[in-house]
Formats: C-alpha cells, sequence, structure tokens
C-alpha cells in the first residue's frame, strides 16, 4: 500500500503541473497534421541538389561545389539551423534522432533519414583515415545574411585526422550512420549494410585516435558546437547503437557489448546527468541501454536503468530528486538560448522510457517507496509537446505553420528573404540584412519549423533579432518527430 499511495503523490504532482493557473487548455490538437508538418522543416533545409518530389517549393538547389576545393563530393546534407553551415556534431544527432523516433514510435521519416545517412556517409568515405565534419566557416558565413540558393562566402571543409583527432563528431557520425543501417534494414538491406559497415569504421577511427573535435578545430567549431561534454559520450552511445545494429538480437553478448562492459564505467555509465542534447547524450545512453536491460535482463545494464531513473526523478514534480525548472506555464527550462532543444529532447526520453518501462511491467524507482508509473512520464511528455503546439499562457504555437498564432519572424535566412522563384536576381551579402532587421512576416513561412521558445517567464518576442527565441533547429525537430508521432498513434489507437 506504502507504493500505491507514492504512485498516487507523484501522478497528482503531475497533474498539477499541467494545470498551472494561466496556462491555456490543450485543445484536442491534430498530432498527425503536427508531425507531418516537423517532417516537412527537414525539406526547407536541404543543402544540394534537391530531388523531385521536393515539397518546399521556395527553396532551390545550393552549395553544389561543397567539397570541390579538397576534391571530395560534400554535396547534400543539412544547414543545421538559420544559417548555411554544414555543422557535422549537430547534423549526426539529428539523423540519430530521426532514426530513433522511426524505430520507436514508427514515425514516418525514412526520406528525412536517408538524406542525412547520405551525407554523412559521403563524409565517413570520402577520405581513408579521415572524417569530414564540417563544410563552411561559420565566422565568415554569420557576417552575411544570404539565402543558400545566392550565398558566396567561403566552403572550406573541415575535417578530423589521426593526428587532429575528433571523437566525439566521429562517435556521434557512428552512432548516427548505425541508427540509420537499422531503419533500412528491411527496406534497403544493401543499403543498410554500407551504412553500418561505415559505422563501424568510424567508430574504430573514433575509439583508436582519442581527442576532441573542439580542440583540433577550435577556430572553427566553437563558440558555435563546441564539445563542452568532451567525446566519452559519444563513445558509450555509438557503442550503444552499434550493438543494436550488429547483433542478431539485443541480448547478444557481441563486440560492442564486450565494450559496453569492459569500457562503460570509465566512459561515464556511473555518472548522474540531467540534460539531452547534440552536446551531451549520457541520459539518452541510458535510456537506450536501459531499453536492452528491460527486454532482455542483460548482466551488467541493471546500473543503466538506475541512473535513468535518476534523471527521470530529475524531472517530476513530487519525486524524489526532483531538481528541474519549470516556467510558470509549465514549460521545462533549461537555458535562455534554443530551450526548445532541451525540451523536445526531453519529451522524446520520457515516451521512450515510458513505452519500455510499461513493456516489462516496470515503473522508475525514485528512492524508498516511491515509484513513478509510466503513465506519468507520458503526461508529463504530453504537457511539453501541448505547450509547444499552443497550450500555454499565450496561446501560441512555437511551431510555425501550426495553429492560428505562430512566430512570423524566425530567425532563418531563407525563410525571411524573397525566394530565388519569386526574385531570380542576387541579394547580396550586406543587402540581405534589410530582410533580418526588417519587422515584416517572413517571405516564406517555414512551415513545421520549431523556434528556440519562450524565456521562463513564458515571454517571446516575435523578432528575426531575437536569434535565442526565434532560431528553429533540425536537432529541435528530429526528437519531437518521435514524441509527435508516439501521441498522433495513440489517438488514432483510441
Amino acid at each position: 500500500m506504502r507504493s500505491s499511495r507514492a504512485h498516487l503523490f507523484v501522478s497528482i504532482a503531475v497533474a498539477a503541473l499541467c494545470l498551472n493557473a494561466g496556462v491555456r487548455t490543450a485543445a484536442a490538437f491534430n498530432y498527425a497534421d503536427a508531425l507531418d508538418k516537423a517532417i516537412l522543416f527537414f525539406e526547407a533545409q536541404r543543402s544540394g541538389k534537391l530531388p523531385p518530389g521536393q515539397r518546399v517549393a521556395w527553396r532551390a538547389d545550393s552549395a553544389l561545389s561543397d567539397g570541390s576545393a579538397s576534391n571530395v563530393d560534400l554535396v547534400g546534407g543539412y544547414y543545421d539551423a538559420g544559417d548555411n553551415v554544414k555543422f557535422g556534431l549537430p547534423m549526426a544527432f539529428t539523423v540519430t534522432m530521426l532514426s530513433w523516433s522511426v524505430l520507436e514510435f514508427g514515425a514516418d521519416a525514412e526520406p528525412a533519414v536517408r538524406w542525412g545517412a547520405d551525407y554523412l556517409l559521403k563524409a565517413a568515405t570520402a577520405t581513408p583515415g579521415a572524417l569530414w565534419v564540417q563544410v563552411a566557416d561559420p565566422n565568415q558565413d554569420h557576417k552575411c545574411w544570404e539565402r543558400p540558393e545566392d550565398m558566396d562566402t567561403p566552403r572550406t571543409a573541415y575535417k578530423v585526422t589521426p593526428q587532429s583527432p575528433g571523437s566525439d563528431v566521429a562517435g556521434e557520425t557512428a552512432a548516427a550512420l548505425a541508427a540509420a543501417s537499422l531503419v533500412f534494414r528491411a527496406r534497403d538491406p544493401a543499403y543498410s549494410s554500407r551504412l553500418l559497415a561505415a559505422a563501424r569504421k568510424v567508430f574504430d577511427f573514433a575509439d583508436r585516435y582519442r581527442g576532441s573535435y573542439s580542440d583540433s578545430l577550435s577556430s572553427v567549431v566553437s563558440p558555435f558546437y563546441t564539445s563542452y561534454s568532451g567525446y566519452h559520450d559519444e563513445l558509450l552511445w555509438a557503442a550503444a547503437w552499434l550493438h543494436l545494429a550488429s547483433s542478431p538480437s539485443p541480448s547478444s553478448n557481441g563486440v560492442y557489448m564486450s565494450y559496453i562492459s569492459t569500457n562503460g564505467g570509465n566512459l561515464g555509465a556511473e555518472q548522474d546527468d540531467y540534460t539531452i542534447s547534440w552536446d551531451d547524450k549520457r541520459v539518452a545512453t541510458k535510456v537506450l541501454l536501459s531499453k536492452v536491460f528491460l527486454q532482455n535482463r542483460v548482466d551488467g545494464l541493471s546500473v543503466y536503468k538506475s541512473h535513468a531513473d535518476h534523471y527521470i526523478c530529475s524531472l517530476v514534480p513530487g519525486a524524489s530528486g526532483f531538481q528541474s525548472q519549470y516556467t510558470p506555464g509549465g514549460l521545462l527550462f533549461k537555458e535562455g538560448d534554443s530551450n526548445m532543444q532541451y525540451v523536445t529532447s526531453t519529451a522524446f526520453l520520457l515516451l521512450a522510457y515510458a513505452k519500455d518501462l510499461g513493456a516489462a511491467g516496470g515503473a522508475v524507482s525514485c528512492g524508498g517507496s516511491t515509484e513513478v508509473a509510466p503513465s506519468a512520464l507520458v503526461s508529463l511528455a504530453k504537457r511539453q509537446v501541448d505547450y509547444i503546439l499552443g497550450a500555454n499562457p499565450a496561446g501560441m504555437s512555437y511551431m510555425v505553420g501550426f495553429g492560428a498564432r505562430y512566430p512570423r519572424r524566425v530567425h532563418h535566412r531563407g525563410a525571411s528573404m524573397p525566394s530565388v522563384r519569386d526574385h531570380p536576381a542576387r541579394i547580396g551579402c550586406d543587402e540581405g540584412f534589410q530582410y533580418m532587421h526588417s519587422s515584416e512576416p517572413d517571405r516564406n513561412v517555414l512551415v513545421g519549423a520549431v523556434v528556440g521558445g519562450p524565456d521562463q517567464r513564458d515571454a517571446y518576442t516575435d523578432s528575426r533579432d531575437n536569434y535565442a527565441q526565434a532560431e528553429p533547429s533540425t536537432y529541435t525537430n528530429a526528437p519531437l518527430v518521435g514524441a509527435l508521432a508516439f501521441f498522433a498513434g495513440a489517438r488514432a489507437n483510441k
């Protein structure tokens, strides 16, 4: 009976968070429509030769010579956010999370996964003994406000090598390739095999030549995507995905499970951490390996379940170990710059863990007799997703193009300026800033983009100059794809 009371207490705490004063109650959101829009955003972020069937018609081909100065083909991939740089670390994380969204929740996002995986495959195989990790110098790119179709800033390509290592970006690339190989294992076995073979080689490279790409490429990586968490988290994260992709069954004790067993302690298995992002995958790895533990009771993986519990308890009001900050309107708040990236990633992990716990008949242990039921995790994740879609004090959707009210001045070059179709003449570097600083609505609606979001008081300023709140990113949308697929499926099955 003590356990039942604890379940009830935590459930009431979550319900209280969901009913904060001043919050617009959630309407019956069309999660399937939001999911379609969230996936469509990736088409607006495409670099390279656009394919037949491109639905975002205001975009056109761009960066068709990427890599040519280094005698490699690096055409394709995604622009990470509102600029025209291809950053390898956040792009690889985007592909990993899109792949997990497909695998865990059945999101119909295979084309988005493949567009990113194709590029990462090029980057991983173009030069033996090296990994290409970035195209364009952000210091130069950010001096201009140009459409990707017009850009004339240097498209320098950067790589990591044994002499200038990058275990963080290489580890994430290996994780992305391995996760994508699982997506296409049944649909395209030959392609899946190529992805997995590349993932293994890149992981070996990351593990053998250890070091941070932030040190090797500091002038063009920092402060944009500095690897503050180091590279241990990416090595363990990649090994987990390679285990799932390589083994005949998750319970198999193959080479990557042996690696996890031998190296996990040194790579952060017993460290508590409370954030998931493009930089820090420690808690994501714990949730992923908890899945293997819960499904197969693999020896040695119980530690991951314990630390995954610690993370979840930190998020749940009323639970022992709770330490998260929420806005008065109920939004998880981590920091002022692009806070929504943490919201969407956290919602994804809550749902993935709830699904695995529910299937195993388990719960989150928060110390003593206090347990959190999987349903409480789903409720908390739903509150975050609904806030994004409009159930918030402002009554505003933070997904562009969804609902009646949404941001109209997104910090995004292509969206803010006339399209090439409407304005064929080139718009130069300095000339473009008139569009950045304009108070006029975006010329092109960046459908599906989730912006950085409101501050700790639920306040949002709809201005392109306000990049901390108004800039979208691929790594914000990628985990949201999974969360929306979960709720779209749940509603369809009612």
